[in-house]
């Protein structure tokens, strides 16, 4: 049981939710950048939520699988061919055994696909999440190449459900869209945003900032301010994803799911895990926006998507019934 890479894209990899709990190890907690697609998704083929999936960053993921299998997919402007035929993000597709699946890259963002019975690679640190700078998790600690064999595993009791509720090429129901690409994302202060004068807070928070080339998963460089860094170095202290950190060259970094676990930059923001996942499908010389808003609103957020999820989460059982 195996998915057969016939064109990799770039830089895909496979994901899952990450390494929760090895970050007092020095392990970055990695994982899909947008979990939440990627949780949405797996629902829509039976798999438990944090199953292991494709992460594909830009071109175009060609792939067959050596049984039937379901597919879903979501995340920004990509379309996908099964065996030459259009079908919707968001949606449960059918693919059947040597069936050319095609996912390409529209414009920008990133994709999530999962795969009934999820891949099956080993688990590392209890994950099968690739950490490309660390070299190890998902296939052989690398992105995917043309020719690999990726193993999958059985499709669940749910998905084989799933599967006999439609018999054409996707599902008539669909996945909400839970994280719609934005450009301005929303902040609570960091441990050193006091630290900064007036001038500089302003500039954080009024202009538009671009996506620097050299972002990736550890990190969105980001460059059109120059704000003047707190007058002293600081001790080296956690960070974590979403975390801003000012560098002494004044050019913030908003930390991702690859990030260090420590780090001794000003820490003068940390964007609000609703829009963390949203920052995704930034791409290079996008102009993005920082909006300070109360860590409380940031925990009604959350709440509101969590509710969301749940809510087709329940939906999708009852259909099964």
């Amino acid at each position: 049981m195996t998915a057969s890479i016939l064109s990799a894209g770039i830089q895909t990899t496979i994901q899952d939710c990450g390494r929760p709990g090895s970050r007092k190890f020095g392990v970055a907690l990695g994982g899909a950048l947008d979990p939440f697609a990627l949780r949405t998704v797996n629902l829509l083929v039976g798999n438990e939520e944090g199953a292991a999936g494709f992460e594909l960053a830009s071109g175009t993921l060609r792939l067959c699988f050596d049984d039937d299998r379901l597919l879903a997919y979501a995340g920004g402007q990509f379309e996908c061919l099964v065996d030459g035929s259009p079908a919707p993000a968001r949606y449960c597709l059918r693919v059947p055994a040597g069936s050319p699946v095609e996912v390409k890259a529209q414009r920008s963002g990133r994709c999530w696909i999962a795969i009934s019975g999820g891949v099956d690679v080993p688990l590392v640190l209890g994950s099968r999440a690739t950490d490309l700078r660390a070299l190890f998790g998902g296939q052989l600690g690398r992105a995917l190449r043309d020719g690999d064999e990726i193993p999958l595993g059985h499709e669940s009791p749910c998905a084989r459900h799933i599967a006999a509720l439609f018999s054409g090429p996707y599902s008539n129901w669909s996945a909400p869209s839970l994280n719609a690409p934005v450009r301005t994302v929303r902040v609570v202060p960091g441990r050193h945003w006091e630290e900064l004068d007036g001038e500089a807070q302003d500039q954080f928070l009024g202009k538009s900032l671009r996506v620097d080339s050299r972002s990736d998963r550890m990190g969105v460089r980001l460059e059109g301010v120059e704000l003047p860094p707190p007058g002293r170095e600081f001790v080296s202290e956690a960070v974590a994803p979403g975390t801003v950190q000012l560098p002494p060259d004044g050019a913030p970094i908003l930390l991702l799911a690859d990030c260090q676990t420590i780090g001794g930059y000003a820490r003068i923001a940390h964007v609000i895990s609703v829009d963390l996942a949203r920052t995704a499908q930034w791409r290079p010389l996008d102009e993005v926006r920082f909006e300070m808003v109360t860590i409380e609103h940031a925990r009604e957020l959350l709440w509101e998507r969590e509710r969301d999820l749940a809510f087709f989460r329940a939906g999708l059982k009852l259909r099964l019934q």
